[in-house]
């Protein structure tokens, strides 16, 4: 665009050009007055006082003025030539001629010595920056190599030159101290945000790790936990809130907090973190967070999780290859309008499965998508105990003190019992057939069962009775198909029946004259803990636990 010619339709414009054109002797370029001019135009048009010649000006004057520090040597040795009146006010004067390891004691506080050599060989000038003096005072020195014709000792000579900087050093400590602070509170807050100690599920082993970023970079929200849901299922979770310090981390702890409420509902994996979802843009629409949610089934031999926006599960099997968990992933909680699904990886006994957050696997320059394949290869040799999975997998990727994000990394592992240890684990199924007829026979099934596991008397008849009940509510309340399933842990007896009905029962008091409502009632009181839940396929469950005698 031509913005000369666009220029001159603006209001004014031709008024300005028409009064260029009367101050024709006016310079049409401001550098006509160069340093080859005798004298400068002052605003009244005469002609100004001359300018002084820099070889009037005494150098030694200039340097005495100056409130800066300046020492002048020469010679191999750093002779003292000259200190100003300033240098002399801070650490005294000194003799002319005296060596300066000697006579300048403080240059070598200063760590100067080693510079000045360097200047003096390479005729460059150096410069070191807030350097803290014994007395207290910091400074800004700069060495610059001079010629000195007139010594004997080589001709060359150091300026040093010292500014004061001891306010800006003690502002910029105490806004040191003041991030440590804010730093070592948000971990702080960070660390009792995070579980304790963590929920030790009958099938699984889990370790988990967290490790703050170094005293360079922020803390974040990383967040981990472990649930067990009842039934010998457990729900896992790893997140990220995306942001940094103590909001981050008090954003953290309500997410965590909100899932262990939700996990408590015993939902599909999509529609907790749909939940999630609607939180997070309530607490803080500014910050989004990613979060993977998983549940563990022993029965099924798989996680079913649900991902917003996090990197992927990694499972390795046996064998020691490593699968992803590419699908479906869905945007970070707080964003909205998205429906979140569920997906299902395998994970069968002898298996190890890794929820990671970004600083494990997330480097500056680098694709993530490398660190994902990095920490793949990391996983393939790593056995061990979680524990030492995750020491291994955080040692592989680099990780260090100094690390320049927060990392929290997730281990579970789903044994391969053999042996002894095999005989604590049983599992026995029935399906439940016919009408009322199928009571009896479920009743027979759970007392053999029972008395083939070597249970006391006690609790195997109290297995049998909340058996019983839990089929009868089945049969009165429920649709085919209907099964039963007894399963032992090293802790826990666990009996579960399900059916094709999706209507959750609820324990309610029933009237001394009502022939029925009591059934969950009793289940309730003899059982250590009970509960239901709906199944993918459509239907439900209903369980109940009995802790094993130690």
């Amino acid at each position: 665009m031509n913005f000369t010619r666009w220029s001159a339709r603006l209001p004014g414009t031709q008024r300005r050009a028409a009064a260029r054109t009367d101050r024709g002797s006016v310079p049409a370029a401001r550098g006509e007055y160069g340093p080859e001019a005798e004298t400068w135009p002052d605003g009244d048009g005469t002609d100004g006082p001359e300018a002084p010649a820099l070889e009037e000006l005494s150098v030694r004057r200039l340097l005495g003025e100056l409130p800066a520090l300046v020492a002048l040597v020469y010679g191999p040795e750093h002779r003292v030539a000259y200190v100003n009146d300033a240098y002399a006010t801070v650490f005294g004067p000194r003799t002319a001629g005296a060596p300066a390891a000697k006579a300048l004691p403080e240059l070598e506080e200063l760590g100067l010595l080693p510079l000045m050599d360097q200047v003096l060989r390479s005729g460059k000038p150096r410069t070191v920056k807030s350097r803290k003096a014994q007395g207290g005072g910091s400074y800004t020195v700069t060495c610059t190599p001079v010629d000195i014709p007139a010594r004997g000792e080589g001709g060359g000579g150091v300026l040093v030159h010292a500014a004061d900087v001891t306010d800006h050093a003690e502002a910029a400590e105490r806004l040191r101290a003041s991030e440590r602070r804010h730093r070592e509170t948000a971990v702080t807050l960070q660390r009792s945000l995070l579980p304790q100690e963590l929920e030790q599920p009958d099938d699984l082993r889990v370790a988990a790790t967290y490790q703050p970023g170094g005293t360079d970079a922020a803390v974040g929200g990383d967040w981990y936990d472990v649930i067990t849901l009842g039934a010998g299922r457990t729900a896992l979770v790893i997140g990220d809130v995306m942001g940094r310090g103590v909001r981050a981390a008090a954003v953290m702890g309500q997410l965590r907090t909100a899932v262990r409420a939700y996990a408590r509902l015993d939902l599909p994996p999509h529609e907790v973190l749909q939940l999630l979802d609607g939180l997070a843009a309530e607490i803080d629409a500014s910050q989004i967070a990613t979060c993977v949610y998983a549940v563990h089934d022993p029965n099924e031999g798989r996680l079913v999780y649900a991902s917003a926006g996090h990197l992927p599960v990694l499972v390795r099997h046996e064998d020691g290859s490593v699968h992803r968990a590419e699908d479906p992933n869905g945007p970070p909680l707080g964003t909205g309008g998205w429906l979140h699904t569920s997906g299902t990886i395998a994970l069968p006994p002898g298996a190890t499965a890794v929820l990671y957050t970004d600083g494990l696997v997330e480097r500056r320059g680098e694709d993530i998508d490398e660190g994902v394949a990095a920490l793949e290869r990391a996983l393939s040799g790593a056995v061990g105990t979680p524990q030492v999975v995750c020491d291994r997998l955080i040692r592989s990727l680099g990780v260090t003190a100094e690390h320049d994000d927060d990392v929290a990394v997730l281990v579970l592992q789903h044994p391969a019992r053999t042996g002894p240890n095999a005989e604590l684990f049983h599992n026995a199924a029935l399906d439940l057939l016919g009408g009322v007829e199928a009571a009896p026979r479920a009743r027979a099934f759970a007392s053999g069962v029972l008395a083939s596991w070597r249970f006391p008397v006690e609790l195997r008849d109290l297995g049998v009775l909340a058996a019983s009940e839990l089929v009868a509510n089945s049969l009165q309340h429920g649709t085919p198909p209907m099964r039963l399933r007894l399963r032992r842990t090293d802790r826990r007896l666990i009996i579960e029946v399900t059916d094709g009905d999706d209507h959750l029962p609820r324990r309610r008091r029933a009237d001394p004259g009502d022939e029925s409502g009591r059934g969950i009632s009793i289940v309730a009181t003899i059982a250590s803990s009970w509960g239901s839940r709906r199944t993918p396929g459509g239907g439900k469950a209903v369980w109940c636990e009995f802790a094993l005698p130690t």
